[in-house]
């Protein structure tokens, strides 16, 4: 039984790993090699591809039980959580149009930090000094990869730190906005991603729907740029129904280590498919934040697992 659990938990973490970079490495070359520039209507793909995706798998498929929530939730809970979901993957998609995915990885593995920051000024929580210690060489990983990135751009790099806020928030409200539902990554897409949608619909068309009308006629090959586009968001939607099993399969300590990795393993695909120029002393200090997260995870597992006296 251990045998085949350590299977299943390995076999969760490829398919993770799988979908994960593949979204991320899709977006990359719908922007870049597409040429399709419009960051707002990928991600209203993404959500709409998500939402159907979920619909299918609770309602159709009936693979996951549907976890019921008020009405009157939906909209006090579970909308401004939609809302900071909606932030957190547009600023994604428009970091990736403007720099390349290593640096993007690397900026957003410094997550960790603006949580504590966050819990500290806004909250009031105290953290252990071993938190703070690892907190340093993922800032300092952060800057260093920053300072030396050959191709830094103001807006992508913006863009990838307000979505490390973003997300930041996402997860602190989640435990208050949520309390008592108890969530998979299913329901959550599932109540979600339509409410994102709803929100990100009219921007787009507003901002991006010409352009985008523009590109159709110019693009020389349109089927096939729709179909790889609308893949992405097939992609997407199953990147969060693998999140689940990941989760369920592994202890907080694997997932840690696991999604460091997967950041490492993003970077080196993006290296060999876009050929971005990558510094030793870029690539010192992607490898010095991925350490820190990783020490920094194995720390808030050892705090959390320890009794109060």
């Amino acid at each position: 039984i251990m045998q085949w659990n350590a299977i299943r938990s390995i076999l969760a973490i490829v398919q993770w790993w799988g979908f994960n970079v593949t979204v991320i490495i899709m977006n990359k070359w719908i922007f870049q090699k597409l040429d399709f520039k419009y960051p707002l209507s990928v991600s209203c793909i993404h959500f709409i591809s998500s939402s159907v995706g979920a619909y299918l798998v609770i309602k159709v498929l009936k693979l996951k039980p549907l976890i019921h929530v008020d009405s009157e939730d939906r909209w006090r809970r579970i909308f401004p959580m939609s809302f900071i979901f909606c932030l957190n993957i547009v600023l994604g998609n428009v970091s990736l149009r403007y720099i390349p995915v290593s640096f993007m990885q690397t900026i957003k593995s410094f997550t960790p930090a603006t949580t504590v920051i966050l819990q500290w000024l806004v909250w009031k929580k105290y953290f252990d000094w071993r938190i703070w210690a690892f907190l340093v060489p993922i800032v300092g990983g952060v800057l260093l990869t920053s300072a030396t990135e050959l191709s830094f751009n103001v807006l992508g790099f913006c863009a990838a730190l307000f979505g490390c806020l973003a997300t930041s928030t996402k997860t602190i409200l989640a435990e208050s906005l949520l309390h008592g539902y108890k969530f998979d990554s299913i329901n959550t897409v599932y109540y979600m991603a339509p409410f994102a949608t709803m929100i990100l619909a009219a921007p787009a068309l507003l901002l991006e729907g010409p352009g985008v009308v523009g590109w159709m006629y110019t693009t020389p090959s349109l089927v096939s740029s729709l179909l790889f586009i609308f893949g992405s968001g097939v992609s997407a939607f199953c990147l969060n129904f693998s999140i689940f099993y990941v989760i369920h399969s592994t202890n907080a300590v694997t997932f840690n280590v696991a999604g460091n990795l997967k950041v490492a393993v993003a970077v080196v695909c993006s290296w060999v498919i876009f050929k971005n120029p990558i510094s030793a002393t870029n690539a010192l200090g992607c490898a010095v934040t991925l350490i820190g997260c990783t020490l920094y995870g194995y720390v808030r597992h050892v705090l959390s697992s320890q009794i109060p006296v």
